[in-house]
């Protein structure tokens, strides 16, 4: 973390507008990853280019896939998922989604890579996904022991066949082996215990794959199947906005009472991070949904008790508007919020008192009282793209708050505090 950067925000009333977010971070991995395993090239329109997705490009380049850049259009030449062996470490910084999807994939290269990460990615766990794996007779070591990178990964082939897999700390185990599903040699069959994780997430992966000709089942519930050696097919994809960066700009006109519009994303989304649009409705917005985007606009806020099981990356969104809504709101059933680029449950309590701010810490979430915030502070931001944003909409009601680091939203979002002032410099 750089704490000797900063970035002072401006209070603003009545945020007005058009924000301008990037294409989808998860839909842009996941399309990535796809059309890397297909035969031939595919185009892919508004892709997010971002650390995190500068992060997949190169450990794909590194296999022997060719990717192009034109703007936001990657030109990706998929080879069939015949990585070529990589002597050099496959390092994905804080990147968790690419070192959880690439761990399939490089069991059908050749020889032996390793994958490592920053110091925080070393602490993110992988033992869910790396134990299903060994069960079907993988060979992964976890170099320090741990569950965690660095891990060398000995290439014998996906085995696929039927797989059990813990669905309770990330839903990224199970997209993970998904996509190598067309790698397999058998028939995949992924079985879900202990429930599952920010299932959209899963929805997701499974509705990019079918439009990249995969025949994905999961009419029953906690049971995935998959046909061995269906190829992807290359083609031409459009990635939409990014739910959770839209999240922000739909927060800001919450908080402010003002009326803010995003473009390139509807109501029939792929990103199960939507749904919180009807949790502002719950505390008092009003969301209209367009023919060529959504507009939010703030109205008096209340209360609410949110399960965001489904969205933990936006409950510290939801907490930032809930700090000037009447009464107190409960965000809960999001504990893997605890092992992210940071433990965000810990870090929102931490960062919100020192405004003064009531918020109680539960195992999974936290209460906060609203309209308790009293004054200005300056935030850390834990090297963590969505604190920084999240603690940016405090300071557009209460005077005096600095986020240290804005660079770290660079993981998603390098523009985020350049379209943020753009917006307020143009509301009335």
């Amino acid at each position: 973390m750089n704490r000797d950067t900063y970035t002072d925000i401006p209070v603003k009333a009545n945020l007005s507008g058009e924000a301008e977010i990037p294409g989808s971070k998860s839909i842009t991995n996941r399309a990535l990853i796809i059309s890397a395993l297909a035969t031939g090239k595919s185009v892919l329109r508004n892709a997010l280019e971002s650390i995190d997705t500068q992060v997949a490009r190169t450990c794909l380049e590194q296999l022997g896939i060719g990717i192009s850049l034109n703007g936001t259009d990657y030109t990706i030449t998929g080879n069939g998922g015949k990585f070529k062996p990589c002597n050099d470490i496959l390092y994905v910084e804080n990147a968790g989604t690419m070192a959880r999807f690439l761990i399939p994939l490089l069991l059908a290269g050749q020889g032996e890579y390793t994958l490592d990460g920053n110091a925080r990615m070393r602490q993110r766990p992988l033992k869910d996904l790396l134990e299903s794996l060994r069960a079907g007779g993988c060979k992964l070591t976890d170099i320090n022991g741990t569950g965690c990178l660095p891990l060398k990964i000995t290439a014998g082939g996906f085995p696929g066949g039927r797989m059990e897999i813990s669905g309770r700390n990330s839903s990224q185990y199970i997209s993970a082996l998904m996509m190598g599903a067309p790698l397999a040699q058998r028939d995949l069959e992924i079985i879900i215990q202990d429930g599952l994780v920010s299932h959209t997430y899963v929805e997701m992966t499974a509705q990019v794959m079918a439009a990249f000709g995969a025949d994905v089942d999961m009419s029953q519930a906690g049971r995935i199947f998959i046909p061995k050696k269906r190829r992807f097919s290359p083609r031409e994809y459009v990635i939409e906005a990014d739910a959770s960066s839209a999240s922000y700009f739909f927060a800001a006109a919450a908080i402010t009472r003002g009326r803010v519009k995003v473009k390139n994303i509807f109501r029939n989304s792929l990103q199960g991070d939507l749904k919180m649009l009807d949790v502002l409705e719950q505390m008092g917005c009003e969301v209209v949904y367009g023919a060529d985007g959504i507009t939010v606009q703030g109205g008096s806020l209340r209360a609410v008790d949110v399960n965001m099981n489904t969205m933990s990356d936006v409950a510290p969104t939801v907490a930032a508007v809930a700090l000037f809504a009447e009464g107190q709101t409960r965000i809960w059933d999001a504990e893997n919020m605890r092992i992210k680029e940071c433990d965000r449950i810990s870090a929102v309590c931490t960062e919100f008192r020192k405004t003064g701010a009531q918020i109680e810490e539960l195992r999974d979430g936290f209460v906060i009282t609203g309209n308790s915030a009293k004054t200005g502070a300056v935030f850390e931001t834990y090297d963590d793209h969505r604190m920084a944003m999240a603690l940016s909409l405090i300071g557009l009601r209460i005077p005096g708050v600095r986020v240290l680091d804005p660079g770290c939203t660079a993981k998603t979002f390098p523009d985020y505090f350049d379209v943020l002032f753009r917006l307020i410099a143009s509301s009335p």
